[in-house]
């Protein structure tokens, strides 16, 4: 409201881990002007053709504004990482990558809060079985989904390095 800082809320988790929904509570306890949310999906053409966070800085929020991502650039120590999208020595890097963007956007004015909504694998399983059973929430069931879940150990050690990596005083 002050107009002189910007606040970035970066929400990461495993599917069904509930970053859908703190937006909607969170977000949606605030006025609609100068808040925004950005779900980040698979990179488009043109996104693939810029660097990985070209497409982050992007929606990065204004000054005054707050703005919620749904998943981030840390997909790409994640996914990238999980899938073998890239060498190791390629999303290795960007954790430091990721810092210094995460250390600039404070420089500039922008607070940075992100949150690792974790659940259990038993409590994503029952989950996805209400999204298949549910009518209204089958539209969020994904094949993928499932596939996903039997990488479960893997992003599991991928979303604790990117915590202990990125964990940094200015953006905790």
């Amino acid at each position: 409201a002050e107009n002189r800082r910007s606040l970035l809320v970066v929400l990461q988790g495993m599917d069904t881990s509930g970053k859908g929904g703190t937006i909607k509570k969170v977000g949606g306890a605030l006025p609609p002007a100068g808040v925004r949310y950005v779900p980040f999906k698979v990179p488009t053409q043109l996104e693939l053709a810029h660097d990985f966070l070209w497409r982050i800085h992007r929606q990065t929020p204004r000054t005054g504004e707050i703005v919620f991502f749904d998943r981030s650039h840390y997909e790409e120590v994640l996914v990238v990482r999980v899938d073998k999208l890239v060498p190791d020595e390629v999303w290795r890097a960007r954790y430091d990558q990721i810092n210094a963007f995460e250390k600039h956007l404070a420089d500039n004015g922008t607070v940075i809060r992100k949150f690792f909504l974790h659940i259990s694998s038993d409590e994503q399983r029952e989950r996805l079985q209400a999204r298949v059973e549910d009518p209204k929430k089958r539209w969020k069931f994904s094949p993928e989904d499932v596939a996903k879940r039997h990488q479960w150990p893997q992003y599991m050690k991928a979303y604790r390095d990117a915590v202990a990596r990125c964990h940094k005083p200015w953006a905790p």
